[in-house]
């Protein structure tokens, strides 16, 4: 059976449209529709549902998904491994990343990845901490930034210590402090960040045995940074989601070392491309960590 079905299936279900997984693939709309029809034909039973609210998975595309990413998985593998028999690292590597890591760290990998792996497409998935997580399970990452010291069953490499940081604004009566203690967190309003599931921030809090006072849910940093500047209550954040600048507002330490650890996660073992990015990123954090 042609990979290029599974591989429009694939596309369809990562984009929740045929019109948009057409446009991708550079197929009609018709041949997107009639693969997937030929599939379901082949296999006895419906993979997709179709209806006025939009499409879905069936139970069986459901169950029968991730056996087909693995062998799109290993088929990009075993070409990546052919051109590196032939001495040239080519492919396409998918990786999850966060809003921190696509600020501060993401442009020097790319970079540095552009200038000694010229044949290699980089496709970038931005979401939280648990939407990494999950399409790294479900198969449609290669491999990802994650916020865990392990995550099996993938390898995973620690990066980065980032500092946990609280924020506040010039009208807070923290504002003139060098460090801030648990218990003062509890004496203003709070702005919770909202990462996707259970993050470092609600981590160290209950580790402190902190229950401050939740004003606000947000997952937008800049919106909680906006929410602090209007004297809306004080928050906490890793340093590399804050901007270079972000006066009037202080990001002051808390009284006890605490921060959150930047981990990347491959495969095991990983593809020949998926490897090189993982060493790239690593060197370009070692360097900036000297």
């Amino acid at each position: 059976m042609s990979l290029i079905k599974y591989q429009i299936l694939a596309k369809v279900v990562d984009v929740n449209s045929f019109t948009k997984a057409a446009d991708q693939l550079g197929l009609t709309q018709s041949a997107v529709s009639h693969a997937i029809t030929s599939l379901e034909n082949k296999f006895g039973f419906l993979l997709i549902n179709r209806d006025r609210s939009g499409i879905s998975l069936t139970r069986e595309g459901d169950l029968l998904l991730p056996s087909i990413r693995t062998v799109l998985q290993m088929d990009e593998k075993i070409h990546q491994e052919a051109s590196a028999l032939l001495g040239v690292t080519k492919g396409t590597v998918s990786v999850g990343v966060f809003t921190s890591v696509s600020r501060h760290l993401l442009p020097q990998i790319i970079q540095t990845m552009d200038e000694k792996y010229p044949f290699v497409k980089i496709r970038l998935s931005e979401g939280n901490y648990k939407e990494i997580e999950e399409a790294l399970i479900r198969g449609e990452l290669d491999c990802g930034f994650i916020n865990k010291l392990a995550f099996k069953p993938f390898h995973v490499t620690p990066l980065k210590k980032d500092r946990i940081l609280c924020i506040v604004s010039p009208e807070s009566k923290l504002y003139t402090q060098s460090t801030i203690s648990f218990s003062q967190l509890e004496e203003e309003p709070f702005i919770m960040p909202a990462f996707g599931g259970y993050h470092e921030v609600k981590r160290i809090l209950a580790e402190n045995h902190c229950k401050p006072n939740v004003r606000f849910e947000l997952m937008e940093e800049n919106a909680i940074l906006a929410m602090v500047a209007h004297h809306l209550g004080i928050s906490i954040l890793p340093e590399l989601v804050l901007p270079e600048n972000i006066m009037p507002l202080k990001a002051i330490p808390l009284s006890s070392d605490n921060y959150r650890t930047i981990s990347f996660a491959t495969r095991n073992p990983p593809s020949p491309v998926a490897k090189c990015f993982a060493e790239v990123t690593q060197e370009i954090i070692e360097s900036m960590n000297e």
